[in-house]
């Protein structure tokens, strides 16, 4: 036993640094994590600010150019040459009209790469015919240089009920890639009112559709139309990779805003996109914004490096703490330990003794039902005997009246053979019972009735009963009737002469309560925790009949019913017993079986 608490504190000691240790550990973990999600959360709310901040105010920028162009747009198609060239079917005349028309709105015959013209000045023009195809002008109309594949990117598959926004990239002669923005505007017939052309206008795209950098926010801004991305900044396979991302990304049906991460060999950069012309029947079109997350990691390796070593502070000092409280934790926990092996040798003591308690038991019982059956078969032969005796007409008044006392004392002897038998049954856990209705008002009355038929009940006794009828349980008829008639005989057996039994059943939450009270000297308060112990008896007057089962035995049996059986008060004259047991369910069957 020495060993054990040795044991323990030896082992507690490093397990209780372990803890701290890890405690200390987690900590610095989940502070590292909390802390890196809730960076990245803000970088993220930043970087979305920022783009919704300048997207509104290029869009605020576009909203004003585009309502202004839409304007001049709509003046242009409503001029009467260029209605006449429709409407009279003179098309060679349309160009030539629309020159002199649109001379000041268009630029003058600059190269792509030059720099956009100040004002809102229009690169080119065209007009699409009935079913949304391109006319194409004769060489000498100054609608603007553009070829055949790019005049291709204008036609529409039918004419459109307002207008239309959309984009076209360019190729100069550098081979860089620009963006130009386009406004379809329709033309309504004066005559029919119905539509029969349309005006196609394409301008330098402004308003941040056209890439910018911006090194102040790390932010890079683009368009992105027919698979093609127009960005600064990257090489082609980080183009290609970013475009197959945003395919990816913008394959849902809606096409709303949304953002990604995006990682180069060099940098990672958050995305975000925005779709410039929905509803429009020329391709999407889609405002891209690169942010790259350079600051974002750099504050983050120092934030990390910051956690770390708040952690590594922490791990020290819990090496110190765990080492000085396991010092001092270790002499209780040894005395714990101590304890605990007491305990144990007392719990295996109490097992010991438990087992014992119950080989004895289980002895007591066999002899008990052992005893019982050997009993039996004297006690009848000796019965008889005695019987037979007492029929011969050859005795004296004297002997024959020996003989009855003999006989009378062999009816005790049974009963108290088939109480042992009884109580040895219980004890095995061999006992049962067939439970069925039992109307326990009739079962009272009856008894009542023996009782003062009883050979030795004193007529000077008075028995107040108040039962109601038809107060049925759910019991054993004939374990039932025992239980009422041990106590009833109890009371008749410890009042006093001209006493008083009283009998009170009442219906009580589920349960019948009998009470049955007796006058007479009451049980001694010592005594009163051991009546219900076999062979005690509430008094040791010796003419007073009895061997100190029968409460046992009543208390046993209700037990078995589901209720119980114990002593109300005994004092001052009166004495009495309170027994319950289940009333009867209200739809009860005919059987309910063996219930042990």
């Amino acid at each position: 036993m020495s060993e054990g608490p040795q044991g323990a504190r030896t082992g507690f000691r490093p397990r209780m640094m372990a803890y701290l240790m890890l405690i200390a550990s987690g900590v610095t973990v989940g502070a590292l994590f909390i802390s890196q999600r809730k960076l990245a959360s803000e970088v993220a709310r930043d970087q979305e600010r920022v783009f919704e901040a300048e997207e509104a105010a290029l869009s605020k920028i576009r909203q004003n150019l585009r309502t202004t162009l839409s304007e001049r747009c709509r003046a242009l198609v409503h001029k009467p040459r260029i209605l006449a060239a429709f409407e009279d079917d003179a098309l060679d005349l349309l160009y030539p009209s629309a020159r002199d028309e649109l001379k000041d709105l268009m630029t003058e015959d600059i190269p792509i790469d030059a720099p956009s013209p100040p004002g809102l000045r229009a690169r080119f023009y065209r007009f699409l015919d009935f079913e949304g195809q391109v006319i194409p002008p004769p060489e000498d109309s100054a609608a603007g240089a553009l070829s055949s594949e790019e005049e291709s990117h204008l036609a529409l598959t039918s004419l459109p009920n307002e207008q239309q926004l959309g984009y076209m990239v360019r190729q100069t002669a550098g081979g860089e890639r620009k963006a130009v923005e386009i406004i379809a505007t329709p033309i309504v017939s004066s005559e029919t009112g119905e539509m029969i052309a349309a005006l196609v206008i394409g301008f330098d795209s402004f308003g941040g559709a056209e890439s910018t950098t911006n090194p102040e926010d790390s932010l890079i801004t683009g368009i992105w139309l027919e698979d093609s991305l127009i960005l600064p900044g990257l090489g082609e396979s980080e183009t290609a990779s970013l475009t197959a991302e945003l395919v990816r990304s913008v394959g849902s049906p809606e096409r709303t805003r949304n953002n990604f991460s995006f990682q180069t060999p060099s940098e990672t950069y958050r995305v975000f996109y925005k779709w410039l012309n929905p509803g429009s029947l020329y391709s999407p079109v889609y405002e891209v914004s690169l942010f790259s997350l350079a600051d974002f990691h750099r504050r983050q390796r120092t934030l990390r490096w910051q956690i770390l070593g708040v952690g590594g502070c922490l791990l020290v000092a819990a090496f110190s703490i765990s080492r000085h409280f396991a010092a001092r934790l270790a002499i209780p926990v040894e005395m714990m330990a101590a304890d605990s092996e007491k305990k144990r040798v007392s719990l295996e003591r109490a097992e010991f003794a438990l087992e014992q308690s119950q080989e004895e038991l289980e002895r007591s019982a066999r002899f008990s039902a052992d005893t019982s059956h050997q009993l039996k078969t004297p006690v009848a032969v000796l019965r008889a005997g005695l019987e037979e005796m007492l029929a011969r007409e050859d005795l004296t008044a004297e002997v024959r009246s020996e003989v009855a006392d003999f006989i009378h004392q062999t009816h005790r002897l049974g009963a108290i053979v088939d109480d042992l038998l009884l109580l040895s049954k219980m004890d095995a856990g061999r006992f049962s019972l067939d439970l069925s209705a039992v109307d326990l008002s009739r079962l009272i009355a009856g008894e009542l009735d023996d009782l003062e038929a009883h050979p030795e009940y004193n007529e000077e006794l008075s028995v107040l009963a108040d039962v109601p009828e038809h107060v049925r349980i759910l019991g054993e008829p004939r374990f039932t009737t025992m239980i009422v008639r041990n106590l009833l005989e109890n009371a008749r057996k410890y009042n006093r002469p001209g006493g008083t039994i009283r009998v009170s059943l009442q219906k009580n939450r589920g349960e019948a309560r009998l009470m049955i009270g007796n006058t007479g000297e009451p049980i001694p308060p010592a005594a009163q925790a051991h009546i219900f112990q076999r062979f005690h008896r509430g008094s040791m007057n010796e003419n007073i009949k009895g061997h100190g089962l029968g409460l046992n035995i009543a208390r046993d049996l209700a037990r078995l019913h589901g209720g119980d059986l114990r002593l109300s008060t005994s004092a001052d004259d009166w004495t009495e017993f309170d027994l319950r047991l289940p009333l009867l369910p209200e739809a009860p069957s005919e059987h309910f079986g063996n219930l042990s």
